[in-house]
């Protein structure tokens, strides 16, 4: 195995470890209600203010560290974040599991930012998209393997054993980062007004809309999946799990047709017909509900299409930020994960504002409005993209 492929494994475990540090909450709410004696509806403000924290302390530490060694910087972002989720493992009540959720939130933005930074400094041009899908693909590996060990943990030995084994997987990843990760890469240190001027480029700006749009298209009905499989398509409980199992290894796939999307020149301008079909399949989905197959046909679609433009708008932002911002390198790279979770936000309030309003089944009326405005992001994005072009010939 060479050293490349050896460094790629690791920095998809950097993406496995955060993705269930992030999403096993969620599984094991019930475990942590019981344990605290909290009402499992206060418990789950642990996974809402979890993704708020996140977007919004990572522009923050990733600007402000932005001078130091990159090297040195990752490692010590990955002890903070070691010492956070051992805190959730110690946890002696509801405020202290907050106080673990909010560390590990401040840091987790900013290490998968400098992840996707050395992946662009380590990867050949011809395979940065493939390892940037692969690193996002990480994340789903861990709602599709880790999440479900996790809660079987939880519930054969004891919530904290999940937050334990976490702490061993953070632990191995940092000796393997410490051992495999270029020491000293090229740096472009500046202000931080000069590193925010990135911000400032319609390219950049309409990028960072489409992604909180993409994101509350999919939070938009993805917020009540289970209810929606359940009281709406009228799945079992039982058949819950391996339902979530072929949605989970559909949304894997996602990420790898996204990379191989994004390897292709020109990418943005080829995924508008699939914000088409997101509208289209959304605005059908109402009345699909009320046939297993049609209903579960149309979610499995759009898992594998409506996060299509992962890779290719997050090859975007760091080509453009390589090539005109050096010195908003890794302010880019974060671009995409802050905005990602401000969608969740977004996406999921408005989904539980929806099911009082007009019921469960027709929650994707949400999604259908986030998906135009997506797509209206990406004509715009593609627009400037051929006007630059335009004025540089």
């Amino acid at each position: 195995m060479t050293k490349y492929q050896v460094q790629s494994l690791v920095f998809i475990l950097v993406a496995f470890m955060l993705g269930c540090n992030e999403f096993i909450v969620v599984g094991i709410l019930p475990d942590l209600s019981a344990q605290f004696h909290t009402p499992i509806s206060t418990m789950g403000y642990l996974v809402t203010i979890f993704a708020m924290v996140y977007a919004i302390s990572t522009p923050f530490v990733t600007i402000l560290t932005s001078r130091y060694s990159r090297y040195k910087t990752l490692l010590t972002l990955m002890i903070i974040f070691l010492i956070g989720n051992t805190l959730s493992a110690l946890s002696i009540g509801y405020l202290t599991m907050m106080a673990s959720r909010i560390i590990t939130a401040t840091t987790a933005g900013s290490i998968i930012s400098l992840i996707m930074t050395f992946a662009s400094t380590i990867a050949p041009r011809d395979k940065r998209a493939s390892l940037v899908s692969w690193i996002f693909a990480g994340f789903s590996i861990a709602s599709v393997f880790g999440v479900p060990i996790g809660v079987a943990v939880s519930t054969s030995f004891g919530w904290r054993y999940t937050f334990w084994g976490l702490s061993v997987i953070s632990i191995l990843t940092f000796l393997l980062l410490a051992h495999i990760l270029p020491k000293k890469v090229k740096q472009t240190k500046s202000t931080i007004k000069n590193q925010l001027t990135i911000l400032l480029d319609p390219r950049i700006y309409y990028g960072v809309f489409l992604v909180l749009f993409t994101a509350a298209t999919m939070y938009g009905y993805y917020t009540y999946i289970r209810p929606l499989l359940t009281t709406s398509m009228g799945f079992s409980t039982q058949s819950l799990n391996w339902l979530l199992f072929i949605i989970g290894i559909m949304s894997i796939i996602s990420n790898r047709l996204s990379g191989m999307l994004a390897e292709k020149p020109n990418s943005l301008q080829k995924v508008p017909l699939f914000y088409v079909a997101d509208i289209l399949l959304l605005a059908v989905f109402p009345f699909a509900l009320h046939s297993k197959i049609a209903g579960l046909a149309i979610m499995l679609i759009l898992t594998l299409i409506v996060t299509i433009i992962n890779s290719p708008v997050q090859i975007h932002f760091l080509n453009l930020a390589e090539s005109e911002y050096p010195q908003s390198l890794v302010f880019a790279s974060s671009l995409s994960s802050i905005f990602f979770n401000f969608g969740i936000s977004l996406g999921s309030a408005t989904a539980s504002s929806l099911v009082g309003i007009v019921g469960l089944d027709r929650i994707s009326i949400g999604s259908v409005v986030f998906a135009v405005l997506s797509l209206g992001s990406l004509i715009l994005i593609n627009r400037a993209i051929r006007k630059h072009s335009s004025m540089k010939v």
